[in-house]
């Protein structure tokens, strides 16, 4: 199984949405707690599913169990913890929720999104990373 991961951060609509097709990714999964931000840009939530369908023929879905909580993002945000507490905090959060129930099926060449440009300090990689852990065989590609 090949879970994918991207972020939608310094990086242009043509390159993003290039990148989810020349990858083949299936599915789009946002694990933003917002993605209504205007901020955002191309990258809001109905946007989003209208270009991926549109341009990419990719199926979008906003999962807010993957998200982080507003008071795992603020304290990050606000500096209160660093990245480890908050890796920690996230990590606990998505044991909690149960993650590793998700339909694999429906995972198998899915792409996981949120705002940060880089994998290292974002949690979609500890999201893939969790997944891969509990359930095997899972390469994990960050466009």
């Amino acid at each position: 199984m090949k879970i994918f991961t991207i972020g939608f951060t310094k990086t242009s609509a043509e390159n993003f949405f290039y990148r989810l097709k020349k990858a083949k990714v299936k599915r789009l999964v946002d694990t933003r707690l917002n993605n209504k931000s205007q901020l955002a840009g191309f990258a809001k939530g109905g946007d989003l599913e209208f270009f991926s369908k549109n341009l990419c023929g990719i199926t979008y879905e906003h999962n807010l169990d993957l998200a982080p909580t507003k008071e795992i993002l603020d304290a990050y945000r606000n500096k209160d913890i660093d990245w480890k507490k908050y890796e920690r905090r996230y990590k606990a959060l998505i044991k909690k929720r149960g993650i590793e129930e998700l339909n694999q099926r429906n995972m198998s060449g899915a792409c996981l999104l949120c705002s940060e440009e880089k994998p290292h300090n974002c949690h979609r990689r500890l999201i893939a990373e969790y997944l891969k852990k509990h359930w095997g065989k899972v390469e994990i590609v960050h466009l």
